[in-house]
């Protein structure tokens, strides 16, 4: 049986794709081709029927978690990542026993940021309902409680002190790496450094990192917003055919090459920022403590 000693568990929208995109490209790592598999936070509530659209889609067994590493060679960490492992209670004490000895990563964003970068990317999306980020926000609680998936609980997913104690109470705190999104804004390549090293890898690989992906924002024009869902989402003869002509990779970078020529980033509304400054300030002082670090300026 070949399973993963690596995870990425999160946070969401913080740098995971980034980091998994760049990790991805050393010969020693092996990460999975799917990047969410999400089977360790794969719980079933048959009486929680949201849309599908609002429900992220999980590998349920282990053969088919398996199969995903069916590729491994020599290579020396197998990895995935899943930013639903950080946020789901339970999937901590799955992972331990499952894959004892893995070592985990997570890249945590200041969580005002991250919560608007969500809102975005479920615009991005065509997932986001509510007419604006306010009435998201006020909608949060519903939506849990209706099973809405992890992306569109803005405020909630952003409590990281009690979602990484969840972790250090089950694994060595030398099986877990922290870091921050502001590292891999600020030196990309010293980051990289610094998790291969975790990682027990070569150190001097250079990933090509001239690319972000998995860029989000507003669109500039609704009326095309919505005519490129129609013509990527919804059923039509040009998406017919296009499944049988061009691969599935292919047909997604078109689509995100496309409408990323559509999106434009806008300010967080001021008193919006103020609100989710003042929810998120106990947890940000006792994130400090736990990764003594400085994070005065996420809230400031």
């Amino acid at each position: 049986m070949t399973l993963p000693n690596f995870l990425i568990i999160g946070a969401a929208k913080s740098g995971t794709t980034a980091i998994y995109t760049y990790i991805k490209q050393h010969p020693q790592i092996f990460m999975s081709e799917m990047k969410e598999l999400r089977y360790f936070s794969y719980v079933q509530d048959p009486v929680l029927q949201p849309p599908k659209d609002y429900i992220h889609p999980s590998i349920t067994t282990l053969d088919e978690y398996e199969n995903h590493f069916k590729s491994v060679t020599n290579e020396v960490v197998i990895g995935e990542s899943s930013p639903t492992y950080l946020y789901t209670p339970g999937t901590a004490e799955r992972i331990k026993a499952v894959i004892p000895d893995a070592k985990l990563f997570a890249i945590l964003r200041n969580p005002i940021d991250r919560a608007y970068s969500a809102y975005t990317h479920a615009l991005r999306e065509w997932k986001e309902p509510a007419g604006s980020f306010s009435l998201a926000l006020r909608e949060e609680e519903s939506r849990i409680a209706a099973g809405y998936g992890m992306l569109w609980h803005y405020k909630r997913a952003g409590l990281y002190h009690q979602q990484l104690m969840r972790f250090f109470n089950t694994f060595d705190k030398n099986k877990i790496k922290i870091v921050l999104y502001d590292d891999l804004v600020s030196n990309t390549n010293e980051l990289l450094v610094e998790i291969f090293r975790f990682l027990e890898v070569d150190d001097k690989f250079q990933p090509d990192t001239s690319r972000r992906p998995n860029v989000s924002g507003f669109p500039k024009s609704e009326r095309f917003h919505l005519f490129l869902k129609m013509i990527f989402i919804h059923d039509n003869p040009i998406k017919r055919l296009s499944r049988v002509v061009f691969p599935k990779k292919l047909r997604r970078n078109v689509m995100e090459s496309v409408r990323s020529q559509n999106l434009e980033k806008r300010a967080m509304p001021e008193e919006i920022r103020k609100e989710l400054s003042a929810y998120y300030q106990e947890e940000i002082q006792l994130l400090e403590e736990l990764l003594c670090r400085d994070l005065s300026h996420w809230i400031g």
